[in-house]
This record gives structure tokens, C-alpha cells and sequence, in this order.
């Protein structure tokens, strides 16, 4: 996320690649859900966690989008009173983007410590999927907070700052799932599940649809899916 941040403060990425870079992160992350996840959840054949888990990954997803569109239209509404302060005034942070942002990587890390409860090679490959989708969310996050007039440094560092979030997160998970096994486990698993395909149709393919689709751009969703499968395979 860091990175992203400092290539978009040095050369801010086109929306074309912004977009290829969603569907790529898009593909990948649903290639580790079918590949590895949902292979675990439907041998353990426990039907009723299964539902459970799935269920509450679904309500929380949906629960946490309605907190943080209210959240990231919050410096909309203060965006007058600091223009009207003046050029000089120092522009204010968009709290609520930023605390939208914050709870989306404390999601990131809690499906990491899922990831890593299934199983080392899966909590690998969800690892270095997320990096990619976090990649992205550094990018944007520091794109919106140049615009608002803020200096790169600051924008670097406000974004960092942020990015402890998911170490946050993956550490909660961790400790929290250490020794799951049987049922506990499957409606975890569940529960990750729902939330990395909520992640995959409603918020990366959403953002990365903004840009008008071509074939090259549907092709890196494909990329994506396909270079995990077979990392999958021989890893």
C-alpha cells in the first residue's frame, strides 16, 4: 500500500491501468477463493456452519459498506466551510475517507489470519493477492489526498500510517483463530469466504468498471485468475 502511495505521488497511473490493475487483483483473489478455500469449506461437509458462517460474512460485508459510504461523504460536506477559510488555510483531512479506508484493510488482515488458519500455502496466496489489491487502494488513496492539497510526504505518510491497519488485523485473526479446528473453523472459513467474494464483485470489479471496459482490460481479470490457479497447482 506504501508503494502504491509512492508511485502515486511520483506518476500517478492512468485510469487504464488503474483498472487492469483491479480486474488483475479481481482475478486473483477469486482464483485463491475457488482453488482454496471453497475446496476446504465443501470437504468438512458441514452444512449448517457452512450457512452460518456465510451468512454473517454477507450481513457484515453489506453492514460495513452502508457505515463507510456515510463515513467517505463526511469531507463532502466540509469541503465548502475550507475553501471558504481560504488559500492559506491548511486543507483539512477527509476523516471519513480515511476512516473508510482504515476499516477496509482491518478486513484485509482478519481475511489474512482466515487465510492462514485454512492452511500456510493458502494464507500465502490470499498474502500476495491482497498486496495487489492493496497496491491499488494506495494509489487511490494517495491520488484523493493529493487532490485535496495535500504535499506528497504527508500523503505518503498518512497512508502508511493507515496501512498498519492490516497488521492490526492479520494479528487479531491470528491470535484469535490459533488451534480453530472442526465446526469453529468452517464457519470462520465461511465467513472469509462470503467476505472475499463480496470484496471481488462489489468493490474491486465495481471500481475498476468505472473505466470503460476493453477486451484487454477483461483479459487481466482472466490473467489474474489463471496465474494462481497454476501457482495453486505446483505450489
Amino acid at each position: 500500500m506504501i508503494a502504491g502511495a509512492a508511485l502515486a505521488v511520483w506518476r500517478a497511473p492512468g485510469p487504464k491501468l488503474r483498472s487492469a490493475i483491479l480486474h488483475f487483483a479481481a482475478g486473483v483473489i477469486f482464483s485463491v477463493v475457488a482453488v482454496e478455500l471453497l475446496p476446504d469449506i465443501v470437504r468438512h461437509h458441514a452444512p449448517y456452519e457452512v450457512a452460518l458462517g456465510f451468512g454473517l460474512g454477507v450481513a457484515t460485508m453489506l453492514g460495513l459498506r452502508y457505515v463507510t459510504q456515510r463515513l467517505e461523504k463526511q469531507p463532502e460536506a466540509t469541503a465548502e466551510p475550507a475553501a471558504a477559510a481560504g488559500p492559506t488555510t491548511p486543507a483539512p483531512l477527509p476523516w471519513g475517507l480515511l476512516v473508510a479506508i482504515g476499516i477496509d484493510i482491518l478486513i484485509d488482515g482478519l481475511l489474512l489470519g482466515i487465510g492462514f488458519a485454512a492452511g500456510a500455502k493458502e494464507g500465502t496466496l490470499l498474502a500476495i493477492a491482497l498486496t495487489i489489491e492493496l497496491l491499488s487502494l494506495g494509489l487511490a488513496t494517495a491520488v484523493e489526498l493529493r487532490d485535496g492539497g495535500h504535499s506528497k510526504g504527508r500523503a505518503v505518510g498518512i497512508v502508511a500510517g493507515i496501512s498498519l491497519m492490516l497488521l492490526m488485523g492479520a494479528g487479531i485473526g491470528t491470535t484469535v483463530l490459533r488451534g480453530a479446528t472442526g465446526n469453529v473453523l468452517e464457519i470462520v472459513l465461511s465467513f472469509g469466504l462470503a467476505a472475499l467474494l463480496f470484496l471481488v464483485t462489489e468493490e474491486l470489479l465495481t471500481e475498476a468498471h468505472e473505466e470503460a471496459e476493453t477486451p484487454l482490460l477483461t483479459l487481466a481479470f482472466f490473467v489474474g485468475f489463471l496465474l494462481f490457479l497454476l501457482l495453486g497447482m505446483v505450489g
